[in-house]
């Protein structure tokens, strides 16, 4: 049954008269597995967000997690405990901490957990460092050119971070990014990257080509790439293959191990919800758990634990992504991420993305059917299977501004891509269905002002 069968089907069960009556979106809340999960977070109110806004006690309506997470409650619970350790035990909480989590093996409490969300092994996993350190590290030890293989495919429209990222880890080996970087280009008059052309790119240049490193999915358009069978297609040409999921974990269900990616690396403020600049995450497979002759920018929490506080000069890394460790991590910000994922441990990536099709489908059906393509496009892909909880709106007539500024006067919060997109992220774990109307009845009225 389609994201769109299941709308209709809740429809008539609920009795209202079009999806945009209340009463369908109450119906559609009423009965949401996952519902109380949004009493895990605090959602900040309109008056916050929007000073001067009509119900200024009210919740905003939040549409932003593919930029920032709202706060989990827990949170607060977990760096406080820290804060008090840190107070009561100094340098001493390394080692003995009355709440079970010595310091020294900080990063050990969300390892299982981070796993589990990117369909890893534990010891695949390492937390750490932010997202594009981590992509300097992994490219560091997995991007080896040689005369005849040098090349690193990415999409042309890759996140800037990435992009600078992947040129300077080129120059840094003396090639030019103008021989050495293949960008993968969308066909002429269109915003997706289709499979069958990377599939061809990576066919044509693969003897060439030493890492694919692709996102997830796309930050711009929320493309989800079918990561598995470009995997498997890369390898089959003897590229590595690294993901950059920063707009993928805790977004949708993605299985790292089984897919035999080589690598990857995510950040947690996201859909994880760790908080600004929260600590970060790598995936290193298994097969390449006891490689250490590959060559890796080394640090001490690398370090076999045994004798990581002889102080001796020799490394001996850690087998597994946990020998990709440089400094001992933050603890405060990894428990941030501890306190978010304590919210994931009460449902599952399957669960929240079947809520996910339905609330993301519900946005997608509202907009298809409201608004005219004169007014506005969807570039994310309409096949739910390719994207996850986001949808990037193309706003016509150089009005993008104006809705959008309309939008945050209403207390409605999403972000803003110039020169015309809007990205509304509908997250499962603590967005309505009545969020969802509510953005539409409000985007008719800025329409109507506007065109």
């Amino acid at each position: 049954m389609t994201p769109q069968d299941n709308l209709n089907l809740h429809l008539a069960e609920s009795k209202a008269k079009d999806f945009l009556d209340s009463s369908f979106a109450a119906y559609m809340d009423d009965n949401d597995p996952l519902k109380a999960l949004r009493d895990e977070f605090v959602i900040p109110t309109r008056g916050e967000i929007a000073p001067g806004a009509d119900r200024p006690n009210e919740p905003c309506t939040y549409f932003c997690g593919n930029s920032l997470g709202l706060l989990p409650k827990a949170v607060a619970r977990y760096v406080t405990e820290e804060l008090q350790v840190w107070g009561e035990g100094a340098v001493n909480s390394h080692f003995k901490h009355r709440f079970g989590r010595p310091w020294v093996r900080i990063e050990e409490t969300v390892q299982e957990q981070s796993a589990r969300v990117v369909g890893a092994k534990k010891d695949e996993v390492a937390i750490m460092n932010t997202l594009t350190s981590n992509l300097h590290t992994l490219l560091a030890a997995f991007y080896t050119p040689t005369q005849e293989r040098h090349k690193i495919l990415i999409e042309s429209k890759a996140f800037p971070s990435d992009h600078y990222a992947v040129e300077s880890q080129i120059r840094w080996h003396q090639r030019d990014p103008k021989d050495s970087l293949i960008c993968q280009e969308p066909r002429q008059g269109e915003s997706l990257l289709r499979t069958e052309d990377i599939l061809e790119t990576i066919e044509k240049h693969g003897h060439e080509i030493a890492v694919v490193c692709f996102s997830g999915i796309q930050f711009y358009t929320g493309q989800y790439f079918e990561m598995e069978k470009i995997t498997k297609a890369a390898q089959a040409k003897g590229c590595i293959v690294g993901w950059d999921l920063a707009h993928a974990a805790g977004n949708v269900p993605v299985q790292l191990h089984d897919w035999n990616v080589d690598f990857a690396c995510w950040c947690s403020y996201k859909y994880l919800n760790s908080g600004p600049g929260g600590i970060a995450g790598i995936f290193v497979h298994e097969r390449h758990a006891t490689d250490f002759n590959r060559n890796r920018l080394a640090g001490w929490w690398g370090h076999d634990k045994a004798t990581r506080f002889d102080m001796v000069n020799e490394f001996k890394p850690i087998a597994g992504a946990a020998g990709f460790q440089h400094s001992n991590p933050s603890v405060l910000t990894t428990s941030a991420l501890l306190g978010s994922l304590s919210v994931f441990e009460k449902t599952t990536m399957t669960d929240m993305r079947k809520k996910s099709f339905l609330l993301t489908g519900y946005l997608y059906h509202l907009l298809t059917t409201e608004f005219s393509t004169d007014v506005l496009e969807i570039i994310t892909p309409a096949d739910p299977e390719q994207r996850g909880a986001q949808l990037s709106l193309v706003f016509k007539r150089g009005k993008m501004m104006d809705i959008f500024e309309g939008l945050a006067k209403r207390a409605i919060v999403g972000d803003e891509r110039k020169p015309d997109v809007i990205r509304v992220a509908p997250t499962p774990l603590y967005t309505r269905f009545e969020d969802v109307r509510l953005f539409i009845v409000n985007l008719k009225e800025l329409v109507a002002e506007f065109y």
